[in-house]
Parts: C-alpha cells; sequence; structure tokens
C-alpha cells in the first residue's frame, strides 16, 4: 500500500514557517464587513451593457472591508466570479521577484547597486544603441559604458527591451525556456539606452533579477517563491503551472470592444495556451496564476509592512518601507522600486499607496499608513476602452471618505459622500 505523504507535508511546512517568525500579536482579525455596495454601484452597469463579463472589487480601511463578485468567470456558461476563481496575474508577478531579492538584501548576501555581472557574467560586456529609435531605422551599436546593476533591472531603468525579441514565438509571457537561460538571450540583446539615464518598461529585466535570485541560493527561482512567500502565507492556489481542474474555473479572457460587447478570446499573443505542462517555464515578469483570496494575503503582509494576516513574518518593516514602498529610481524618472509602483517621496498617509497592475485589467494598491488596500480584479484585454477602471478609482475614494460605525460589526450606520 502507497504510504501517505501527509506527514511529509506536514514537516515540509513546519521546515518552512520556522525560518520564519510568528509573530502572535500580529495575526489580523477577521475584518468587519462595511455593508457598502460602493464597487458594486460603480462596476454593474458595465457588466450590465455586456462591456464587461464580470469583476471582482476589494477595498479595505484599517479593520473594515468591502467584497464584490461582480458578473461573471465565464459568461457562456453564466459562471459567476468569485474569490476562487484563478486567474492570470502577469505583471503582478513582479513584486513576488522584488520581495526573494529584498530577502537576499538583508541576510547580506547581495546589495542593490552589484553589477549584474557580479552574479551573471554574460552581462560583463553589453551592447547599446548609439541612437535609439523606436522602429530600429538607426541600428547603429556602441559597447555600454554604464554599468546594469541589480537596481536598474529591477526598477526598470537599465535599458533593456520590454522583451525578448522573439517573445511571442515562444509562448510570450507563458515562457518556453528556463529563467537562466532568458536571461543569456537577453546578455545579446542590445539596450536601448545606457544603463540609469531613462525608463523602458522591462519584463526580461526583472527575469534577470530572477536569475540572480537563483545564482545566489543556488535554487530555482519558482521553489525560492514557494519556500520564502508562497507556504508561509498560505497562499495554496498561487502557481506558475495551474491544474486542468484549476483552469477550468478560472476567469475567462475577453476583450473589450468599443460601443459593442466584449467577445471572448482563448488566448493572447502574449498569453498562449498551453499555459501549463513540462512546456511552460516560470516567468519573473508575468507569469503567476493567482486568486483573489491568495493576492489578499500578499497585498495585506505588503500593508502591514512584512507580516502576513497569520502572523508569519516575510521581510523586516525598514525593508518594506526602505526598499519597496518607496521609489529606487534617480530623481525625475517617476515612481518604482523593485518590481513594485512606489511613490518617490513617501512622506504622508496620502503619498504612501504602492503596489502593481498587471495585464487584463489586475491592479492591487496598498497604504502601509492609514492601512489601506484597493484591489480590482477582470481578464479584460483589447485596446478598447475600459471605463470601469476609472469608475472603480472613484469607488475607492468614496469608500474611504465614508463613515462607517463599526461598534456594531452587524450594523451599518451610515456614509458621508
Amino acid at each position: 500500500m502507497k504510504k501517505s505523504i501527509l506527514p511529509l507535508v506536514f514537516l515540509s511546512i513546519c521546515a518552512t514557517l520556522s525560518a520564519h517568525t510568528i509573530e502572535t500579536n500580529k495575526i489580523a482579525k477577521a475584518p468587519v464587513d462595511s455593508k457598502t455596495t460602493f464597487a458594486s454601484d460603480a462596476i454593474m452597469p458595465h457588466v450590465d451593457s455586456h462591456h464587461l463579463p464580470g469583476a471582482v472589487s476589494v477595498f479595505y480601511n484599517d479593520g473594515i472591508q468591502e467584497t464584490a463578485c461582480i458578473g461573471y468567470a465565464d459568461v457562456k456558461r453564466t459562471r459567476p466570479i468569485s474569490l476562487t476563481n484563478i486567474f492570470a496575474q502577469c505583471s503582478q508577478t513582479k513584486g513576488f521577484c522584488g520581495i526573494t531579492l529584498a530577502r537576499l538584501i538583508e541576510q547580506g548576501k547581495i546589495r542593490l547597486d552589484d553589477p549584474v555581472h557580479k552574479y551573471l557574467s554574460e552581462f560583463k560586456r553589453l551592447w547599446v544603441y548609439k541612437k535609439f529609435a523606436w522602429d530600429n531605422s538607426d541600428r547603429v551599436l556602441t559597447v555600454a559604458t554604464n554599468t546594469l546593476t541589480i537596481r536598474m533591472v529591477m526598477n526598470h531603468t537599465g535599458g533593456l527591451p520590454f522583451d525578448l525579441p522573439a517573445y511571442q514565438h515562444m509562448g510570450g509571457w507563458t515562457r518556453r525556456m528556463p529563467i537562466r537561460d532568458v536571461a543569456v538571450v537577453a546578455s545579446t540583446t542590445p539596450l536601448n539606452f545606457q544603463p540609469g539615464t531613462g525608463v523602458q518598461y522591462s519584463n526580461i529585466g526583472i527575469d534577470i533579477g530572477a536569475a540572480i535570485v537563483e545564482a545566489v541560493t543556488k535554487k530555482p527561482w519558482h521553489i525560492v517563491v514557494q519556500e520564502t512567500i508562497l507556504d508561509p502565507l498560505g497562499m495554496t492556489n498561487t502557481t506558475f503551472w495551474p491544474t486542468k481542474e484549476q483552469l477550468a474555473n478560472k476567469i475567462e479572457l475577453f476583450e473589450a470592444r468599443k460601443g459593442s460587447k466584449a467577445i471572448y478570446r482563448k488566448d493572447t499573443l502574449e498569453l498562449q495556451e498551453p499555459f501549463t505542462g513540462d512546456g511552460v517555464f516560470p516567468s519573473a515578469g508575468a507569469g503567476l496564476w493567482t486568486t483573489v483570496e491568495d493576492q489578499l494575503k500578499f497585498y495585506k503582509m505588503l500593508m502591514n509592512l512584512g507580516v502576513g494576516d497569520n502572523g508569519v513574518r516575510i521581510l523586516k518593516e525598514e525593508t518594506v518601507k526602505k526598499l519597496l514602498a518607496v521609489s529606487t529610481r534617480p530623481p525625475n524618472m517617476g515612481g518604482y522600486s523593485l518590481g513594485l509602483v512606489a511613490p518617490c517621496i513617501s512622506d504622508d498617509g496620502e503619498n504612501s499607496w504602492f503596489g502593481h497592475g498587471g495585464a487584463w485589467q489586475t491592479v492591487a494598491m496598498v497604504n502601509w499608513r492609514k492601512k489601506q488596500l484597493k484591489l480590482i480584479v477582470t481578464q479584460c484585454c483589447g485596446s478598447g476602452p475600459k471605463p470601469w477602471m476609472a469608475d472603480h478609482e472613484k469607488a475607492a475614494s468614496k469608500f474611504f471618505k465614508a463613515q462607517i460605525d463599526t461598534k456594531d460589526s452587524e450594523a451599518y450606520t451610515g456614509r458621508m459622500q
């Protein structure tokens, strides 16, 4: 008879948690239901008009939470959208890479301004367009004189292009090669400008960051993510390889169309089937699948300065404040830290929002000073208008301004517009 693996799984989980501090005094209480309907009121008209199939929204304000599941995960089958539907979070994966690097910085194993070539030797000599043109009309190259650093690849100032030149032929964001190989190919790709002198959003820059994690830890990056983030936070439905059962219950992808109904999309050039299996490799720039239930565990950990709602500490407070919650870019280059959108200066409660968005209209932002969170998940691609995003932001503003009586968790006494 086959022996049960449960004891081994239990021991593995215990070993993972033993590497993290469990702060019992910081285990979060279940949030109080706000009894408000700001998000539903804002989003439902778009669902009723068939321009948007469905959305999940969460607003959280210091212990009070509004949760809304609006419309469908699958319109054709009238399958309601929920907190447990899996979806492609795409670029929101970048923050996971930032955390794995931040942990190594905490441990003194790397420094933010270390040259990339210290860990990945192929980046010792790089080429850059002498005069970059978006249409590549000027193909004159010169050797890069500035050193590419970890800081630069993680905050998109390294000059790296958005993705590998042939990425659409290699599965797009559904990677068909290991992270280490992505980095090797990236090292042969000309930079758009001298490192540190401009901004170019880059998926492969984040993959290079993950390749550095692999070089330092001697482990595959996805194992590091599993051991240091997913397992400790109990994110059991976040993965690079969704199961058939999860994919059967996923939030389906739709394309927004101007003046007409949204249409179903099986996949896109950027995210191509098959989504799972032996031919799929992790992408630090855009590879994770997750659920809203799991996303809340991740972003509330950031909001709580490194401590999950279960009391497990992932990062030190100062690490979150100085490396993740505030920009690491030079002045006048916008706000971005280690795989996260972040303010240039975080000196008050109004200017402390940080987080990330992903393709298909997923966004999660947190404010650690005010203990606030706002999140929306749809799976709507295409260049058509997506007015529900602006309406959702207005709904968030109303929620955070609302006066909600929490003396009785069952009572909602009113709100102030």
